[in-house]
C-alpha cells in the first residue's frame, strides 16, 4: 500500500519536498564538475584567451612598445573574447549531447522545477567566463602594467560575466538545431571567424571595406566595444551596444525555445 501511494504521489508533492534553490545548486555543482571532467572543453576555454593574449597583448605588443591606452585596449578585447567560448561551447555542445542520449526527455520527466536545467548551465558558463577575466586581469596587471580603477577593474569584470548570456543563447541555439557530433565543428566555424571579423584578433581597419562592416552583425564586436568603453572612460554611446546585445540574446533564446518545443 506504501509502494502503491508512493508511486501515485504528484509530482508537485515531490518537488516542493526540495526547496528549487538546494536543486538549483546541486544541478549547478554537476555541471561544473562535468565541464571540469572533460580537459577538451575547460583547458581550450580557460588557457587559449590566456594564450592570445600573452602573444598580441603582452609578446607581440610589447615590441611595439604600446602605451597604457592601447595596452588597456587590448585587455578589454580579450576580455571580451574570453567571454566567447563558454557560453557557445559551455551550453552548445552540452545540450546538444543531452538531446541526442535523451537527457532532456529525462529532465523534463523528474520532480524539478522548471528551468532549473538551463540556468544552471548559464551559471556554470558564467563561472567559467568569470574565470577567464579574472586570470586575464591578473596578467594584464601583473605582467603587462596595466593600471586601472578599481571601479574599473570592478566593471570589466561584471561586464565579462554577464556578456556570456548572449552567447549562451548562441549556444543553446545550435546545440537545439545540430546533432551531437557536429556541434562541436558547427560552434567552430562560429566561435573563430566571429572572432576575427568583430574585430578581436584585428582592428577592424585592416580588415576589408565590406567586411569591416559587417561586424555589428557580430555579438563579440558590441561586448568588444562595451568592454573597450569601461577601460577608456568613454560613457557616450553605450545604449545602442547593450540593445543590440539584448535582442540578440532574444533572439537566439527565442529561436531555441522554439526548437526544444518540437522536441516534446
Amino acid at each position: 500500500m506504501t509502494s502503491v501511494a508512493a508511486i501515485t504521489t504528484p509530482t508537485s508533492v515531490v518537488a516542493g519536498s526540495v526547496s528549487a534553490l538546494r536543486v538549483f545548486l546541486v544541478e549547478t555543482r554537476m555541471e561544473c564538475i562535468r565541464l571540469l571532467r572533460a580537459p577538451s572543453f575547460a583547458a581550450p576555454i580557460i588557457l587559449f584567451p590566456l594564450m592570445f593574449y600573452a602573444l598580441f597583448g603582452l609578446l607581440l605588443g610589447n615590441n611595439g612598445h604600446p602605451g597604457q591606452e592601447a595596452s588597456r585596449y587590448v585587455l578589454a578585447t580579450f576580455v571580451a573574447f574570453g567571454a566567447i567560448a563558454p557560453g557557445l561551447f559551455g551550453i552548445g555542445i552540452t545540450i546538444a549531447l543531452d538531446r541526442d542520449r535523451g537527457l532532456l526527455q529525462l529532465k523534463r520527466a523528474l520532480p524539478m522545477p522548471p528551468g532549473i536545467y538551463l540556468v544552471a548551465k548559464m551559471i556554470t558558463s558564467m563561472v567559467f567566463a568569470a574565470t577567464v577575466s579574472i586570470a586575464l586581469m591578473l596578467m594584464a596587471a601583473i605582467v603587462g602594467k596595466v593600471v586601472l580603477e578599481l571601479v574599473q577593474w570592478a566593471t570589466l569584470f561584471i561586464l565579462a560575466v554577464l556578456g556570456v548570456i548572449p552567447f549562451c543563447g548562441m549556444g543553446l541555439m545550435v546545440g537545439t538545431l545540430v546533432k551531437g557530433q557536429a556541434a562541436p565543428a558547427v560552434l567552430n566555424l562560429i566561435y573563430l571567424p566571429m572572432s576575427f571579423l568583430a574585430g578581436i584578433w584585428v582592428p577592424l581597419s585592416m580588415l576589408p571595406h565590406f567586411l569591416a562592416q559587417l561586424a555589428p552583425v557580430w555579438p563579440a564586436y558590441h561586448l568588444a566595444k562595451l568592454a573597450q568603453s569601461v577601460v577608456s572612460g568613454n560613457s557616450t554611446d553605450l545604449l545602442p551596444h547593450v540593445l543590440d546585445l539584448v535582442g540578440m540574446a532574444a533572439l537566439f533564446f527565442a529561436i531555441a525555445r522554439r526548437a526544444l518545443r518540437k522536441l516534446r
